[in-house]
């Protein structure tokens, strides 16, 4: 997300779709403000990250990388942020790739001491090796001034990136239902983000990789 791209013609994008990306937008935001307590007061000790043993300092470093991606990303498929010389866009955009490629890593390195065991770690892990992978791929491709490619890999990194919202809201889900907490948080390390790539490759397919949003 990183070059200037030529914005869709006024009202092309249709009203339904306006409203999702407002509600997305709203929920990454909320999502945002609630992790925040860890950059706030940043835990010690294991027991205060999720009692994951690398947990200090990476829990920290995992949520300021998500939490700065969430709330750049929540405005980066605006047209208008791409117009000018020297767009917003761009200098988000960097930020953005920055904040996935934080997020991921320490993601990473996070996976293996899931308190929920080897299924989990795995669904976790995949999730942060792909977030960094489509993220750099989209980054290379603009680089590259292959803007359709880049956008089509920015889509598919922003649907990893709502990985953190779905898992905020299957987790309440689960709770509400009283259904077992720790069979399903294993299922929910793969829910949290698998629909979600193939929601945006599905959106890809359907727009011809034109998926845009916002005002």
């Amino acid at each position: 997300m990183t070059a200037t791209t030529a914005p869709l013609p006024s009202g092309a994008t249709p009203w339904p779709v306006r409203i999702a990306w407002l509600i997305l937008a709203l929920l990454c935001l909320g999502i945002a403000f609630y992790a925040a307590h860890y950059l706030l007061h940043p835990p010690r000790k294991p027991a205060e990250a999720l009692h994951n043993p690398q947990g200090v300092p990476w829990l920290f470093v995992h949520v300021a990388g998500a939490v700065t991606a969430l709330v750049l990303g929540s405005f980066q498929f605006l047209p208008r942020l791409r117009r000018g010389a020297s767009p917003p866009h761009r200098w988000i955009g960097r930020l953005y790739v920055l904040g996935c490629l934080a997020g991921g890593a320490a993601g990473l390195i996070l996976a293996p001491g899931s308190s929920a065991g080897p299924i989990a770690a795995a669904g976790f892990g995949s999730l942060a090796i792909l977030w960094m992978a489509v993220t750099l791929q989209g980054w290379r491709a603009v680089r590259q001034g292959r803007f359709a490619e880049h956008r089509r890999w920015m889509i598919r990194s922003w649907a990893l990136t709502l990985a953190a919202v779905t898992l905020r809201l299957y987790l309440p889900l689960v709770m509400a239902l009283d259904l077992p907490f720790l069979p399903w948080y294993r299922a929910i390390s793969f829910l949290a983000w698998v629909p979600n790539l193939i929601a945006a490759e599905l959106w890809l397919r359907r727009t011809g990789g034109r998926g845009q949003a916002g005002a």
